[in-house]
C-alpha cells in the first residue's frame, strides 16, 4: 500500500540532530514528530502513530536501544522501529537484533540518504 505522507517519529537527546531531521524529512514530504527522552518514546509512539520510529541508541534511560520494547508496546502493529546511530555498524546491527529493532541506520550516512531509505521502509508500513 502506498502511503501519501508517511508519519516518522525521531528519538534522539541531541537537539541539533533533532532539529535537522525534522527540517529535512518534513521538507522531504513526511510528517515528523520529535522527541528528547525516553518519558516521550512510548507517548509518541502511541499518539502519532508513526509508520517509523528512528531511535537514537544513546537515550538517558533507554540506551543501547532497551526503548525499543516500551515504545512498541504502544505503538501501533504495523509501525517499523530502526535504531540510529554513529556507533561501529557491526554493534549498531547487534543492538537491533538484540532489542528486536527492524533494523538500523547510520548516523554517518548523508540525510539524503536516511531520508531516502525512510521513503523505502515506509512504503512497507500499514
Amino acid at each position: 500500500m502506498s502511503i501519501e505522507q508517511p508519519r516518522i517519529l525521531v528519538i534522539d537527546d541531541d537537539a541539533l540532530q533533532l532539529e535537522l531531521l525534522e527540517r529535512v524529512l518534513s521538507r522531504d514530504g513526511f510528517r515528523v514528530a520529535v522527541g528528547a527522552s525516553m518519558n516521550d518514546i512510548a507517548q509518541l509512539a502511541k499518539d502519532f502513530r508513526p509508520h517509523v520510529v528512528l531511535m537514537d541508541v544513546n537515550i538517558p534511560g533507554a540506551s543501547g536501544g532497551k526503548g525499543v520494547p516500551m515504545a512498541r508496546a504502544t505503538a501501533p502493529v504495523y509501525t517499523r522501529f530502526y535504531l540510529f546511530s554513529a556507533c561501529d555498524e557491526s554493534k549498531l546491527r547487534q543492538l537491533a537484533r538484540e532489542h528486536k529493532a527492524d533494523g538500523w541506520l547510520s548516523k554517518s550516512m548523508p540525510v539524503a540518504e536516511v531520508s531516502r531509505k525512510l521513503w523505502e521502509l515506509s512504503r512497507h508500513a500499514e
